[in-house]
């Protein structure tokens, strides 16, 4: 039986990034000084340039809606509400800061807030209150559970999205109460319908506001409610208090941190395990995930997650040296692979695990190894959407593989392949691989490249390179 397995410091980057980029320095440095560089890495606060004359204040926003109203004709009214509504460049730039920055750990814990407070561009419809949500999880990533709940509810993107703006004395939407509890904290059958409604009771009038959603004393309900078995006059702030009091505040989202980072099923126990210290460190990020990821990288827990599209692309672009292509490529892949980014499919976000790996988006990450190892572009329609474009006859330039031709025999090819893109290899793929690569492989020719190319496409497309 070949016992040839991923190497850890490669799976470790895998499921604290999007590549194999960081394994170089998880080995050198240690995961203890990794996840430290991590928690400490600075933020992004740069306004993008296609934001900075977007309307930002709730005065702008009225004087841009007038000139909307105002404008002459329907293509002139579709142009601007074009520029502030249009989504793509909003997608582009953070593809862009993924790509290209030295914070992926950062980054994969915001797309996972980004997951499960989900605030979509098809709803919000505004561009500078989507980027401040996404900045809001990027201050909060690795804070404070509850600190970061309070901002949320109270961002104007979330009140949008979820129609709080249209809750208010004489006419209440639950939207907003009801997510705030079976999605974003407790889950389905830790609350009652009652507290759905008198939660909502608590967040009517809370409507747009410039920074963040404020309070519109006219359209508020000042009465006592009771909930979550508290009585009292509640507002947005005390409502959340209240649910970070209550016994299985811990579990869900501990959950879904596993299932997002080392475990499509995480075992019930240790949901709870991680969860109970959840709790006693108050609901700090940063500790849980430390206990979480020191104490699964001791364990052999190869295998136990599909590849996100996001994290099967990023590694494709770096084994094959193609980071430079261009975003609009990735955006439209990501989108077929139902991971469009900025627009989930509802409140629920995406689901992951095993709706990743469908027959039909198989066949897209397929499609796609071929097009990137045969230096062509992914399309779109009829238009090529990478930045390496072809030109009338131009030939296409193939990539090269992040290793050299150096080793004497194809063994030692499929073994440093093998260990840093498999989760495992069986006796049946080792077998495939050494015809692939023993076809024409001689490390002293030309051609040694070629065919280590060929054999890292047969990789790409196997079951077990889907795996993590």
């Amino acid at each position: 039986m070949n016992e040839l397995i991923m190497d850890k410091n490669s799976l470790w980057s895998l499921r604290l990034g999007f590549s194999n980029k960081e394994a170089a320095t998880l080995k050198k440095v240690g995961l203890a000084n990794f996840l430290a560089a991590s928690f400490n890495s600075e933020i992004d606060t740069t306004l993008p340039p296609f934001l900075e004359n977007s309307p930002k204040t709730i005065k702008e926003f009225k004087a841009y809606r007038k000139r909307i109203n105002q404008a002459g004709t329907a293509e002139k009214k579709k142009k601007l509400k074009r520029k502030v509504q249009n989504t793509g460049e909003l997608k582009l730039w953070w593809i862009d800061k993924i790509k290209k920055g030295n914070n992926p750990l950062r980054e994969k814990m915001v797309c996972f807030w980004h997951n499960h407070f989900v605030s979509t561009g098809q709803k919000v419809k505004i561009n500078y209150w989507l980027y401040q949500h996404h900045q809001t999880l990027q201050k909060h990533a690795f804070g404070n559970f509850k600190t970061l709940t309070k901002a949320i509810v109270k961002s104007n993107a979330m009140v949008r999205y979820l129609d709080n703006n249209n809750n208010k004395k004489g006419n209440i939407n639950e939207n907003l109460s009801r997510e705030l509890l079976e999605l974003f904290t407790l889950g389905i059958g830790n609350y009652t319908e009652n507290d759905i409604k008198n939660g909502a009771k608590a967040l009517a009038g809370l409507g747009y506001g410039d920074e963040t959603a404020r309070y519109r004393k006219k359209l508020e309900v000042n009465e006592q409610i009771t909930y979550l078995g508290k009585t009292g006059y509640f507002k947005a702030d005390d409502l959340i208090d209240i649910i970070f009091e209550q016994k299985n505040i811990p579990y869900l989202i501990t959950k879904k941190i596993l299932q997002w980072f080392v475990y499509d099923l995480p075992t019930e126990q240790l949901v709870t395990y991680y969860g109970n210290y959840f709790r006693k460190v108050h609901f700090e990020i940063k500790p849980l995930l430390i206990k979480i990821f020191t104490e699964e990288y001791q364990k052999d827990i190869r295998g136990t997650k599909i590849k996100d599209p996001l994290v099967f692309a990023m590694q494709l672009l770096y084994e094959l040296d193609l980071e430079r292509i261009d975003s609009k490529s990735i955006a439209y892949f990501l989108k077929q692979q139902g991971m469009d980014l900025f627009d989930q499919p509802n409140v629920k976000g995406w689901g992951g695990g095993t709706s990743w790996l469908t027959s039909q988006t198989y066949l897209q990450r397929n499609q796609v190894a071929d097009l990137l190892c045969s230096g062509k572009a992914i399309k779109r329609k009829k238009k090529k959407m990478a930045t390496d474009k072809m030109q009338g006859k131009e030939k296409p330039i193939l990539p090269t593989i992040k290793i050299q031709p150096t080793a004497d025999d194809a063994k030692k090819v499929i073994a440093a392949l093998g260990n840093r893109l498999l989760f495992e290899m069986n006796d049946t793929v080792y077998e495939d691989m050494m015809s692939v690569v023993n076809y024409d492989f001689d490390p002293k020719r030309k051609n040694a490249s070629l065919a280590i190319l060929r054999l890292f496409n047969y990789i790409v497309k196997t079951p077990e390179f889907q795996l993590v």
